[in-house]
């Protein structure tokens, strides 16, 4: 049988776990994004980006909730989904790049140092989308 037809190689339980998390974290976010929260994620649009800032969180918030959904619900698809979430979260870094040159406040970051600190954990939610989601391959033993 192909490679293509089965399913990939199993995750660890921490990664299963950890891909979970992030799943859940992402259905979480994507609905802020929706709803309550929306003002905030609007300072974290750049003003340079020629589209609605309201169009671009809503927008962002259902491509949110759907990738959460699909690391809860496609384990077959999880390493290909970890790919495009970890490519959404090197889409969505310019934002965050903004909002830190523009001093805008947004979810409690109310001063540049916070700002700051925030940017350097964007990889590391890059390297958790690929890593949970079994994404990088293996090497064979």
């Amino acid at each position: 049988m192909s490679r293509a037809l089965t399913s990939p190689p199993p995750t660890s339980m921490v990664q299963t776990a950890a891909r979970v998390l992030l799943g859940s974290a992402m259905v979480f976010a994507g609905t802020s994004h929706l709803t309550f929260a929306r003002d905030d994620f609007q300072a974290q649009v750049p003003v340079w980006l020629p589209l609605n800032k309201d169009f671009v969180v809503l927008a962002s918030g259902v491509v949110e909730v759907g990738l959460g959904v699909a690391l809860l619900v496609l384990p077959r698809e999880r390493r290909r989904v970890g790919w495009v979430l970890a490519a959404f979260y090197v889409a969505i870094f310019p934002g965050n790049i903004s909002q830190y040159l523009s001093h805008q406040s947004a979810f409690g970051l109310d001063t540049d140092q916070k700002r700051l600190v925030r940017l350097f954990f964007q990889p590391l939610l890059v390297l958790w989308a690929l890593w949970s989601t079994g994404a990088w391959p293996r090497r064979e033993r």
